[in-house]
């Protein structure tokens, strides 16, 4: 079974910290499939990425519901949306769920939440409990001075 990444933007709001994280995880190859939770906030958030700049290159994406839904790299979606990516990686951001089945299906699931974002800090909380409860590995990353830091880091329970 795969792990939960908690990133804490603490310092950033989402739309700046987003397009570092999104081009970290193009560098290893990934698909992704950016969850949020309706159709208004998610057109906000690809309005930014297509002006983020440096230090992050061009990141190719689209909004789920178009015919070239498989062909996207970076793929947002909803959750009445399926991502037709195939992701390997979720970024699930404005407290959009995840699931432990989410976890053994992808190779990476990032839970990105804002410090301001009060109703997607606390869905954050319940997630950690609910897949380390799940048996989930489960890392937590804020922001300190410009960086990430780790932490906390949960390891994932032994099968029985």
């Amino acid at each position: 079974m795969g792990a939960a990444y908690f990133y804490h933007l603490t310092e950033s709001p989402l739309d700046a910290a987003l397009p570092m994280l999104l081009d970290k995880a193009r560098e290893r190859g990934w698909r992704i499939d950016v969850r949020g939770t309706d159709a208004g906030r998610l057109a906000r958030l690809d309005t930014a990425l297509w002006s983020a700049g440096e230090p992050v290159s061009f990141l190719a994406h689209g909004l789920a519901g178009g015919v070239y839904d498989p062909d996207q790299p970076i793929l947002l979606t909803t959750p009445d949306q399926v991502a037709a990516n195939d992701p390997g990686c979720v970024m699930a951001v404005h407290g959009a769920t995840v699931t432990a089945i989410d976890i053994a299906a992808h190779d990476r699931v990032c839970i990105v939440f804002e410090e301001a974002d009060q109703p997607a800090l606390a869905t954050a909380r319940t997630q950690w409990k609910q897949l380390t409860d799940a048996g989930c590995a489960a890392v937590y990353w804020a922001q300190v001075e410009g960086r990430w830091v780790k932490k906390f880091e949960k390891e994932a329970a032994a099968a029985t």
